[in-house]
């Protein structure tokens, strides 16, 4: 049985729908998740650090964190984008976009302990 061409769009859209749906609720699911373990186990957190080579680090590590997690985000975009495009050549390059902006991302993340030992050095710590 061949479908009429008018039938063929409504399949692709429905498909691309039940992608996104999928997409929303594992995305819901890992959202949900987060906060059942970040409540494991109170801390103190103390609001002064002991010396600039402690901040430093600590802005090193707030610098990696950041950059890592928006690069993951730019990932799973340019992954969804890429599995709904359906052939569409304008979606296949935005996902394409996103995943190089995930790879600049992550070379970034990957470079903040040489700008923080640059930074260190200006300083003067050690």
């Amino acid at each position: 049985m061949r479908l009429l061409p008018a039938a063929r769009p409504y399949r692709h859209h429905v498909r691309r729908r039940r992608a996104l749906a999928a997409a929303v609720v594992v995305l819901a699911l890992s959202v949900a998740a987060v906060p059942a373990a970040t409540a494991a186990e109170p801390s103190q957190v103390l609001a002064l650090a002991d010396s600039v080579d402690a901040v430093l680090n600590n802005i090193r590590n707030w610098i990696m964190g950041v950059l890592a997690g928006l690069a993951t985000v730019f990932l799973s975009i340019g992954g969804v984008r890429y599995l709904m495009a359906g052939g569409d050549p304008g979606e296949v390059e935005k996902a394409k976009t996103a995943f190089k902006s995930a790879g600049w991302g992550y070379g970034l993340a990957a470079l903040a302990p040489v700008i923080v030992q640059v930074l260190k050095s200006i300083v003067g710590a050690s």
